[in-house]
């Protein structure tokens, strides 16, 4: 009957374990201080072509998409991210294992006099003794519990860094790249500037040896040639220091990087279909993870207060003794205990309660953190949608101004050989092309850049292949 009562208190301490309450607050996300149903000044996207595409794919570029799958392989920011996942996984399978009887084995041996306890001399004897022991902290107040929890917030946390990461590298590949290729065009408009001015410079000087020109004529076009001149080097230098950036990006030593189609060649993304969803915004990488830091941190909360009230706690054996060693294991020589203890605070100058206060004053912060971090997120989303549709705009003007840059040069030339005006007209003409050819291929790398810094914004980006297809499917 004893051991059936044993037994008894044993379930019914389990059960409690069980069904005790979790102290302090479950969480709840709470007013984000953004309308469920905002919509954007050019809102133009639907939801799943953001989160399960390969957005730069869509650029045509196979040398950009081969150098994207290499950064995602070797960069170390990645690979830095996806050791912390790992690490945070073993904290977890740490922390929950606190939740579980902590089983010990003991076996001591010892030879004396006494009976311990008692002031008795006895004959000397051995003592032998081989027991497992139990040590269970029971979770009465769902403190263990809420340490699980706020340890699983955090591994999801690292999961959403990790992601967050990658999609930052993406961009920062793709943007990179674009930058080059506008490095590349305006290191050869520089050159082929040159060339034209370096040939204008010496039928200006023929002219001027012959008598049939000014040497003002001659100064002005050879300080033209020798600012085309200074500018082939600065662009040189941005080439290969904008070469140098990649290689660190695809985790590589500084070095040339392979190209593939040159700037104007670059296939623009299709026109966004209409449809943002400002639900999408929390479903950011970067959100979710701030997300995730809100719940580890509200967890502590029940853990503070779980630290006001006794901490429960079963200990227990059995084993076996003897006094001979190879009597140890024979019949009779089973030995057993059990036990509880509970401890609890009594007087600590409210330290409890402010831990307490400290851990909710915390988890505001956090809930602001997260609220600050959406709004930012609304943010860079219409920041990008702005500068796609503007950069286009300003795009489309730039190279019209360099159509017409192109006639009047040309034209200006002729008028100066027919003697119709000075050479300050064919130099002012000259000087624009080559202003408007280096901020057209500028403008053109920005808005490439547009759809890089909105899809980046939109928290699309990579995804395994497992979850593309999984994705395929729901569609």
């Amino acid at each position: 009957m004893r051991r059936i009562g044993y037994i008894l208190f044993g379930f019914l301490v389990l059960i409690l374990a069980i069904q005790g309450c979790k102290m302090g607050p479950n969480y709840e996300r709470g007013d984000t201080r953004v309308d469920s149903t905002m919509v954007f000044r050019y809102d133009d996207i639907r939801e799943d072509t953001i989160i399960n595409i390969a957005w730069w794919e869509q650029f045509g570029d196979p040398q950009l998409q081969e150098l994207i799958e290499i950064a995602l392989i070797e960069n170390q920011d990645v690979r830095i991210a996806a050791s912390r996942i790992e690490e945070a996984r073993a904290f977890l399978g740490f922390t929950k294992a606190d939740m579980y009887p902590n089983i010990s084995i003991s076996a001591q041996g010892s030879r004396n006099n006494f009976i311990s306890g008692a002031n008795i001399e006895v004959d000397a004897r051995n003592v032998f003794l081989v027991a497992p022991a139990l040590n269970w902290e029971i979770d009465f107040w769902g403190k263990l519990r809420r340490a699980n929890e706020a340890a699983a917030a955090e591994m999801m946390a690292t999961e959403y860094g990790r992601r967050a990461i990658q999609i930052a590298l993406i961009s920062e590949v793709a943007a990179t790249y674009f930058l080059l290729l506008d490095y590349d065009q305006r290191l050869e408009i520089a050159r082929n500037t040159l060339e034209s001015r370096q040939v204008s410079t010496q039928l200006i000087k023929d002219r001027f040896d012959e008598g049939y020109t000014a040497q003002i004529d001659l100064d002005q076009a050879q300080i033209q040639e020798y600012i085309a001149e200074a500018s082939v080097p600065f662009y040189e230098r941005l080439v290969a220091q904008t070469e140098n950036a990649l290689s660190v990006l695809l985790g590589r030593p500084p070095g040339s990087v392979p190209r593939g189609l040159d700037l104007y060649s670059q296939p623009v993304p299709p026109e966004v279909p209409p449809g943002i969803p400002s639900s999408l915004m929390v479903r950011r990488p970067d959100v979710m993870q701030v997300e995730q830091l809100v719940i580890a941190q509200n967890a502590r909360i029940g853990i503070a207060k779980g630290a006001m009230f006794p901490s429960i706690n079963l200990t227990g054996f059995f084993g076996s003794s003897s006094n001979e060693i190879g009597e140890l294991f024979s019949s009779g020589s089973a030995v057993w205990s059990f036990g509880g203890s509970l401890v609890g605070p009594l007087f600590n100058l409210g330290k409890n309660r402010r831990r307490v206060e400290i851990e909710r004053q915390r988890t505001e912060q956090s809930r602001l953190t997260y609220q600050a971090t959406v709004l930012q997120a609304f943010r860079e989303v219409e920041d990008a949608l702005i500068e796609i549709q503007t950069f286009r705009r300003e795009l489309d003007a730039r190279l019209k101004q360099r159509t017409s840059a192109t006639s009047a040069k040309s034209l200006s030339r002729e008028r100066y050989d027919g003697g119709v005006t000075s050479y300050l007209e064919v130099l002012e003409n000259d000087r624009t092309l080559f202003n408007t050819e280096l901020e057209t291929s500028q403008t053109q790398q920005l808005y490439l850049r547009s759809y890089i810094n909105l899809y980046k914004a939109l928290g699309g980006g990579w995804i395994s292949r497992e979850e593309r297809e999984e994705a395929t499917q729901e569609n």
